[in-house]
């Protein structure tokens, strides 16, 4: 059996800058709020190892290759639980030019195996809001990195349910 998750986020950064945060895997531990641990720098055919703690469940190490790794275009692995066609996932982020200093990341995993359809009630509620909170994360990390500051949360200065110096809703953090 087969499924997919797609999620997707645009980001107030270029191509490059969002791809040099996704494909810096020896960083994620700084930023990344559900991959903990790694070990490995994101090469092509490197075999990486992650420690995933999602925000429910437990957490696990896994150890997925490199499959793709494009500056600028798709930074993407192929992890797999025991043996071939248990339990594999190929998780990817694609990266769109919008132009004007924009990128659309699109955050998935494909997953397949005899395993995909008793886990597929967690995949589509945890895993796929864990996929939004890291879409969050990553912009947040683009955003620090260009300089231009943390998103705060609202405080009692901004009635009006944002930030005085906050960007227009929906682009905080690069969310739309």
């Amino acid at each position: 059996m087969r499924h997919q998750i797609r999620t997707q986020i645009d980001i107030d950064a270029t191509p490059d800058e969002v791809y040099a945060v996704v494909a810096d895997v020896a960083a994620y531990p700084e930023w990344n709020p559900t991959i903990v641990e790694t070990d490995g720098h994101g090469r092509l055919g490197e075999k990486l190892r992650l420690r995933m703690q999602p925000t429910q469940g437990g957490g696990m190490t896994f150890r997925p290759t490199v499959t793709e790794a494009e500056p600028g275009v798709a930074f993407e692995w192929l992890g797999r639980l025991g043996v071939p066609g248990l339990f594999d996932g190929r998780h990817r982020f694609e990266l769109t030019d919008l132009g004007d200093g924009r990128t659309r990341l699109v955050h998935g995993e494909s997953f397949s195996g005899l395993l995909v359809r008793p886990l597929r009630r967690m995949l589509d509620d945890g895993t796929a809001h864990d996929f939004e909170v890291v879409n969050a994360a990553i912009a947040q990390r683009v955003a620090e990195r260009r300089g231009v500051g943390a998103h705060r949360r609202p405080g009692p200065e901004a009635p009006t349910g944002r930030s005085a110096d906050a960007p227009e809703p929906g682009r905080a953090a690069g969310l739309v």
